[in-house]
């Protein structure tokens, strides 16, 4: 008899472990707030850009059914500013392969749809912790994969890795049609990551929406300061106004690229902020039962680093595996901790980096990216650290290594 699988939450992590798992004949219900069409009339959810990593799971598993249609990236253009607008940088790194952004709202939907047709179970139903109390006796495993609401509470705050305690950026989204290109870089396809030093980033996001190829403008601002002005907006036109004249201001080199925007449709907006956090992988319902945590549930970075999409495609490639290799025996606690260290063996990287990234760059950092002005080794391999992040230890997190690479590429033994 196929193993029962319970998956709670109909996103990136959920979905994808629970069409891989239904590949292998498990016995999968996905429980989901929302219906297909609801997620796919409904607002924005995320900005998603997905590197090539990501990707090839997705790709390997089937479902990479917007890969055509997507527009694709290979380069970052990073732009650094002085707060009273003195460029420090400006200059584009490549990646090895390409990137993408579908928007969650056609892909999960076109996912779940997916499921069901392939015989899989759908539950529409928002669920309490009570509800899992009564629903868990009934499956083998149970697994959280909605990172938000009340069912998040369960999972305990780990506070050894998780350094805030409050948010280090406010967020501001917006999806247009009519972005031009760059004039200067008239001939790659990139994201385009402007940073103003103490006031926050500007992103600019080629993806796909309900509507069509579009781009994605991102706002992050550090709070209390000038790019944490989002808090009144009630409207998409409201959100994208006030991130065009952020932009008109701090980003003189897109002006132009903006002029004849628009949102791409009525729920093309989003704005909010949370808290960067890592729980506890396992939580513990009223009636004794357990269940496992995954994804945003018990790793929940700032998506200043385009890293959530890709960390959910990882934890559910993980997690499918250990599923697997883990046969008929029961999916006991001991099972759980192992697996969400599987996860955290690559997740801490992408934490470790993400956090730092929310701070001014220390001294060695900024070496390493000025000096990536002159050399296009440094500024290719910072560009394919957001696809891999582990390999940011190895040479950029620790001063000491970042000065002997920087040492080996520029050939000078003692880097200013």
């Amino acid at each position: 008899m196929a193993r029962k699988i319970l998956v709670v939450g109909a996103g990136q992590s959920g979905l994808q472990l629970a069409l891989g798992l239904q590949q292998h004949d498990y016995d999968v219900t996905v429980m989901s707030a929302r219906t297909a069409d609801e997620i796919r009339g409904g607002r924005v959810m995320s900005t998603q850009a997905m590197f090539h990593r990501a990707l090839k799971i997705e790709r390997d598993l089937g479902l990479n059914f917007w890969e055509d249609e997507c527009p694709k990236y290979d380069h970052h253009v990073y732009t650094l500013r002085s707060p009273d607008g003195g460029l420090v940088l400006d200059y584009a790194g490549q990646f090895t392969d390409y990137a993408q952004s579908v928007d969650q709202r056609v892909k999960m939907s076109g996912w779940l749809e997916e499921f069901e047709n392939r015989g899989g179970k759908v539950v529409i139903h928002g669920v309490t912790v009570s509800d899992l109390d009564r629903l868990v006796p009934m499956y083998d495993l149970t697994i959280v994969a909605a990172g938000k609401g009340e069912l998040v509470r369960m999972f305990g705050r780990n506070p050894g890795r998780s350094p805030y305690t409050q948010p280090q950026r406010s967020l501001a989204v917006a999806y247009v049609h009519g972005m031009g290109k760059r004039p200067d870089y008239p001939d790659i396809d990139a994201v385009y990551i402007d940073i103003v030093a103490g006031l926050g980033e500007m992103y600019v996001i080629p993806g796909l929406t309900t509507t069509g190829p579009c781009d994605i403008l991102l706002v992050e601002g550090v709070p209390g300061g000038e790019f944490d002005s989002f808090s009144g907006a009630r409207t998409g036109e409201e959100v994208l106004r006030r991130i065009l004249d952020l932009r008109d201001k701090y980003s003189p080199q897109n002006r132009e690229r903006t002029r004849n925007v628009g949102l791409t449709d009525c729920g093309g907006f989003l704005t909010g902020r949370y808290t960067p956090v890592v729980r506890y992988p396992v939580g513990r319902l009223p009636g004794g039962g357990i269940v496992l945590g995954m994804a945003d549930v018990v790793v929940a970075n700032d998506p200043i680093t385009g890293q959530g999409s890709n960390n959910a495609a990882h934890c559910a490639a993980i997690y499918q595996q250990a599923i697997l290799d883990h046969g008929d025996r029961p999916f006991d606690e001991e099972f759980m901790e192992q697996t969400f260290g599987k996860y955290w063996d690559y997740a801490q990287y992408v934490t470790i980096f993400t956090n730092a990234f929310l701070q001014p760059p220390p001294p060695h950092v900024m070496e390493l990216l000025i000096a990536g002005t002159e050399h296009k080794e440094i500024r290719d391999r910072f560009t394919e650290g957001f696809a891999y992040p582990p390999d940011f230890f190895d040479w950029f997190m620790d001063p000491e290594k970042a000065r002997a690479y920087l040492a080996e590429v520029t050939g000078r033994d003692n880097p200013p």
